[in-house]
């Protein structure tokens, strides 16, 4: 496979990883793995869990229990995504061969760099977005490193400072950690904090882990893809999160997890040990 992040990428991925975003360039086009046909056949053949597909005229503000199915098939969705006004996500592409053998060599790329700052790369994941003009993808965060490349068209990713409570609140981390969900709520205020990155095809943007963000597609269809993986740092962050959602039930007010490099170790063992616990039991 050819090369993807050329030297001088590579060497701002190395100056900025993990907790500062930044542009990235990539040279990944024309794969035939990434074509609006191929994708839909993958839409199609994934398990319905792995497959995420919603209206696209939406706020950037979500109520997580509101009705927003476009009344499409997957496929259906992506092969018309040009008129149908919505956007969706083909989950864990790495369950097919194919797909898996590309992401491991687009990360392969980066796995010296990564692992020298955050140890093992852990949990490979893929994720494609196929997204209709114009589509919003509402404010939230996710929990991995990531690195979005765009494939097709243009999109805006509007970022916020990863662990600012001002942005995304304790409670919320706390709630999507032990199974809520991790879109966040939107206030106009909070504009006044964001970034935002502008992507044309060939280029990528990098997100701290949990950084929240939301997205805005340009006035072409888009593609899309989300290179992600863990760490223990991340994964002990996570655990410290779900260990506080329980001392705050208790009447407390833990302290917040500290951001990389803080390894929130002893809040993480704690918390694993009353998971191991409750599936005993």
């Amino acid at each position: 496979m050819t090369q993807i992040f050329d030297e001088d990428t590579r060497a701002d991925f190395a100056q900025n990883y993990p907790e500062t975003p930044h542009r990235l360039r990539h040279n990944l086009r024309d794969h035939p793995l990434l074509t609006l046909d191929a994708l839909a056949q993958l839409g199609e053949g994934l398990p319905a869990t792995s497959v995420e597909y919603n209206k696209g005229d939406l706020p950037t503000g979500v109520d997580p229990n509101s009705d927003i199915a476009n009344g499409l098939s997957i496929g259906d969705t992506i092969r018309t995504v040009d008129v149908c006004r919505s956007w969706a996500v083909l989950k864990n592409i790495e369950q097919v061969p194919e797909y898996r053998t590309l992401l491991l060599d687009l990360l392969g790329e980066l796995k010296p760099i990564i692992e020298s700052r955050t140890g093992a790369m852990l949990m490979p994941q893929g994720f494609i977005f196929v997204s209709s003009p114009d589509a919003v993808t509402p404010y939230h965060f996710d929990p991995e490193h990531n690195i979005l490349l765009q494939l097709k068209g243009s999109k805006t990713m509007t970022q916020f400072p990863a662990g600012d409570p001002a942005y995304a609140p304790d409670e919320t981390h706390e709630a999507y950690h032990t199974g809520g969900h991790r879109n966040l709520v939107w206030r106009e205020e909070l504009a006044r904090g964001a970034t935002d990155w502008t992507l044309e095809p060939e280029q990528a943007v990098f997100v701290p882990v949990m950084a929240p963000h939301h997205v805005k597609v340009g006035p072409d269809p888009s593609i899309s893809l989300s290179i992600t993986w863990r760490s223990d740092w991340s994964y002990a962050e996570a655990d410290a999160r779900a260990f506080n959602s329980v001392l705050r039930k208790s009447g407390l007010r833990p302290r917040a997890p500290g951001r990389y490099p803080a390894q929130n170790k002893a809040k993480a063992f704690v918390w694993r040990v009353i998971r191991k616990l409750r599936r005993a039991g």
